[in-house]
């Protein structure tokens, strides 16, 4: 853990104090927190100006730079970690900060009228970021990446419409049979064995061959394995952080360009 008393605050500093705190927190690759009034330039891939008006200034240790309004999770203006320099400079009346980055080419101007509060201070985070899906996220997985769901399964369209609703996923297995896919994104229960029920009902009116049907979830209830076996239906576990991983490591394309303009 980092030392509680490695921490420098400063509230409402001359610039002369503000130049030196923010340059000993550059020096060091501290987190620096700088708040204030301030105008912004920048300079680079495009150009942009903002006039004066209170903002949050962050550096982070890896060389990450943003600046936030009041209002609003964006930052206005940001420049991504790595080989950014940074540079501090007490004017006749105020303070300065450059970060400029050399490839590509650009910077950011950051003059401060005043400075109202600056912290600086060694942040500890190793911590694993673990992101859970959502059922969309869960579909889009599997549209993507079939096999999260089993060697073999060919997705032909989603939430397609029928009588009872819209099917999740519907899909070709390597027998040629057609798969309707329900998903659930906790422990299933009874509702959704039924509701399966209905859609494969539905599909079986129309179709002229063999017709499977598959609950996609992280568990199911106790009391549904039975109803399932007794449906004919079948139970495949799908885990919604190796969805939300699929999602973050495959580039996206637009669903309708993967699997056709009309998924239904």
């Amino acid at each position: 853990m980092p030392n509680p008393r490695s921490m420098t605050v400063l509230i409402d500093p001359a610039f002369s104090d503000a130049e030196k705190a923010i340059n000993n927190a550059f020096s060091q690759r501290r987190t620096l927190l700088v708040v204030g009034n301030c105008s912004i330039d920048y300079s680079g891939r495009a150009s942009s100006s903002l006039t004066p008006g209170d903002r949050i200034v962050i550096a982070k240790a890896d060389g990450s730079f943003l600046i936030h309004r009041s209002l609003g999770n964006e930052p206005v203006n940001w420049m991504p970690k790595g080989n950014v320099v940074f540079n501090v400079q007490h004017m006749e009346h105020g303070l300065e900060i450059r970060a400029i980055r050399r490839k590509p080419s650009e910077s950011i101007r950051v003059s401060f009228a005043n400075i109202r509060l600056i912290a600086a201070l060694d942040l500890a985070d190793s911590a694993e970021f673990s992101l859970n899906a959502s059922e969309q996220d869960m579909q889009k997985a599997i549209l993507l990446k079939p096999e999260l769901l089993e060697e073999g399964i060919k997705p032909i369209s989603w939430e397609k419409k029928v009588e009872p609703g819209f099917i999740d996923v519907y899909a070709t297995d390597k027998q040629g049979r057609l798969v309707v896919v329900e998903i659930k994104r906790k422990t299933a229960g009874k509702d959704a064995v039924l509701q399966l029920t209905r859609y494969i009902e539905a599909i079986k009116r129309k179709a002229d061959r063999e017709v499977r049907g598959i609950i996609a979830s992280p568990g199911i209830g106790k009391d549904v394995q039975r109803l399932l076996a007794i449906s004919g239906l079948e139970f495949k576990y799908l885990d919604p952080k190796k969805c939300a991983e699929t999602l973050r490591h495959t580039k996206m394309r637009r669903l309708p360009e993967y699997l056709g303009e009309n998924p239904s």
